[in-house]
């Protein structure tokens, strides 16, 4: 009889652990379980061996490609619903009123979005995709109430100096600045509202150069970084690919 308000006490401790693993579980999945990623590409050139072998790297994360063609054909509903996190790596520029429902349904189920490079472009007809991305890379020269903007740019075989604007956010958390050989993009538009995470001081580079921000329930996350193998190959891009994954993936 003494011992019934211990096994009290210990029941309820017990109760409390398990419904905060379900919570856990129900916000983001199962700890151990691995994330599951679609990785589009299509509409610009890459290197593919080099690309998928960081993706193999990526501890946790399992990913199929979905490549686009003539349209923005891996945003079907079908496509998306098994997935966790969309990771973009397209430049994709067609777009059906069918696949930008299956896109935004996606992120209104609160799946991920991460934004790699060249994905920063897609889309240039669109204006929610700039929306939610955060993002405009001009094609051509605009002009916006009243302000113009030049064509956007890009330089091949830069070596950047990449600043951590935020070191305690989930995906930059303990890094310290680092050097990367890469291509760099300029001209571009970020939206002020975004949530900065890397910039450079590089004169042929955009300043701002990874952020991330909410769209509803979804996490978005933007990297322009990651032209080529050796890009893929720097252990700080990697590192940052993987944790935009699981923070999109609310891991």
């Amino acid at each position: 009889m003494r011992n019934r308000p211990m096994f009290g006490v210990l029941g309820a401790i017990c109760m409390m652990a398990v419904l905060g693993s379900l919570t856990r579980v129900q916000a983001g999945g199962a700890p151990d379980q691995k994330i599951r990623v679609v990785v589009t590409t299509g509409g610009h050139d890459f290197q593919r061996k080099e690309f998928f072998a960081m993706w193999d790297s990526l501890p946790g994360v399992v990913y199929r490609e979905s490549t686009m063609g003539k349209s923005a054909e891996a945003y079907t509903a079908e496509n998306l619903k098994d997935c966790d996190v969309l990771a973009t790596y397209d430049m994709a520029q067609k777009i059906t009123d069918e696949q930008k429902a299956a896109f935004l349904g996606f992120l209104k189920r609160g799946g991920g979005l991460v934004v790699l490079h060249h994905s920063m472009i897609s889309q240039q007809d669109w204006p929610e995709y700039e929306r939610i991305a955060g993002v405009k890379y001009f094609l051509k020269p605009e002009t916006r109430d009243g302000k113009e903007y030049p064509k956007s740019g890009y330089q091949h075989d830069v070596d950047m100096r990449i600043h951590v604007a935020d070191p305690k956010h989930p995906i930059t958390e303990g890094m310290s600045d680092f050097d990367i050989h890469d291509e760099a993009y300029s001209g571009y538009l970020v939206n002020p509202k975004v949530h900065v995470l890397l910039t450079t001081d590089h004169p042929k580079s955009g300043k701002i150069i990874g952020w991330t921000r909410d769209e509803g329930q979804a996490r978005v996350a933007v990297i322009a970084l990651g032209h080529d193998g050796k890009a893929y190959a720097d252990p700080n891009f990697k590192k940052i690919v993987e944790r935009a994954i699981k923070w999109a993936g609310k891991r």
